[in-house]
């Protein structure tokens, strides 16, 4: 089986549902349930024995070791993060705790698991660390996307700490020969994305009436990555990657956001068009930039095609047409989630023990 971390997260959670609809290989979800962790992202797997849920911090070293002793680990996919830079920016704490001491503690643990094991299984255990595009800091209009070799240059709290856990994997290859495998992806979108985010935020936001708040200029460009389409770059990348390798996954698309908004905005007035017969383009509101805003990232995913075979499915058209359709008929999972419902729901049906 294989260790997942932060599985009742946006892209966690997606993950482990497409992994159980993929093959049988049950899976130990290790998640903490922070304000992101939602175990109604897993409704569908609910009492399924293929998913062993534990609620528990990536940076308890023991909790970690006890599991990959309990169970037979042959691989760990580690997801778990804070990862909102506008979070970053006004509480850096938690994600030096998270991101970094975090990813030290479970290195450690799979280190002294992955040193333990027969000759065999030492060659076919591998260490996955999920990592973003904005550790390469921000690009100009005219350079070339970031490839695999571009020089770190991270400018918020959240990407440094992500660029010092990804330094934190690579010296554990070098140093001790862990079979580690990174992976730095584009921005997200599609189901169970936290409302904070642009696009499920300004979905919400539309369909409440309320207006929808755009940084800036809304000319900060990003490659759009529909979440399954990452989700089957992970399991390729588990699957074939070679360690000690780091794989880009982008989706080909760049956007500035104002036109994503725009685009959002368009085929809400096809699938839920308001009473009045006005559009949802109207409540678009320009409001004060963020600190260090990055203005542009873009993925050269040319590696992983080449070497595993991986490429988008889904266009940025076809994906966010799906999430708006998503959305649309997911509206109570959005007010839960929205109303902070989804944390009442964990205490009474989980509470603060693992199982």
């Amino acid at each position: 089986m294989i260790l997942v971390t932060g599985g009742a997260g946006f892209i966690g959670s997606n993950f482990v549902l497409d992994w159980l609809a993929a093959g049988n290989e049950p899976i130990v979800n290790l998640d903490v349930l922070t304000y992101a962790g939602n175990l109604q992202n897993l409704e569908a797997i609910a009492g399924d024995g293929r998913h062993i849920f534990v609620r528990g911090d990536i940076c308890d070293g023991d909790l970690i070791a006890t599991l990959l002793r309990e169970h037979p680990i042959r691989a760990i996919v580690h997801f778990a993060a804070e990862s909102h830079v506008d979070r970053s920016i006004h509480g850096p704490e938690d994600f030096i705790q998270t991101n970094i001491v975090g990813t030290f503690r479970l290195l450690e643990a799979a280190r002294g698991h992955w040193a333990a094991l027969s000759s065999d299984a030492k060659s076919a255990f591998r260490f996955l660390h999920v990592s973003t595009d904005e550790v390469y800091g921000s690009l100009s209009p005219s350079d070339p996307p970031f490839a695999e070799t571009n020089q770190y240059q991270p400018n918020s709290p959240y990407s440094a700490s992500k660029a010092a856990a990804d330094h934190l994997v690579r010296s554990y290859h070098h140093t001790y020969g862990l079979p580690v495998l990174t992976t730095n992806c584009s921005n997200n979108y599609g189901p169970f994305h936290f409302p904070e985010k642009l696009i499920p935020l300004c979905i919400h936001n539309a369909l409440a009436g309320k207006p929808l708040p755009i940084y800036g200029d809304g000319m900060q460009i990003r490659d759009w990555l529909y979440v399954k389409d990452h989700t089957a770059a992970v399991r390729r990348v588990l699957e074939a990657g070679t360690p000690g390798e780091t794989y880009n996954i982008g989706g080909w698309n760049e956007k500035p956001n104002i036109d994503v908004v725009k685009t959002l905005c368009r085929i809400l007035d096809e699938e839920h068009p308001k009473a009045d017969g006005t559009s949802y383009a109207d409540q678009i509101t320009f409001v004060k930039d963020r600190p260090g805003h990055d203005r542009r990232y873009a993925i050269d995913a040319r590696k992983i095609e080449a070497a595993l075979g991986w490429k988008p499915v889904e266009t940025f058209e076809t994906g966010i047409r799906k999430t708006v359709r998503w959305y649309l008929d997911h509206q109570e999972w959005v007010a839960n989630v929205a109303s902070g419902g989804y944390r009442d729901w964990i205490n009474t049906h989980y509470g603060a023990t693992s199982t």
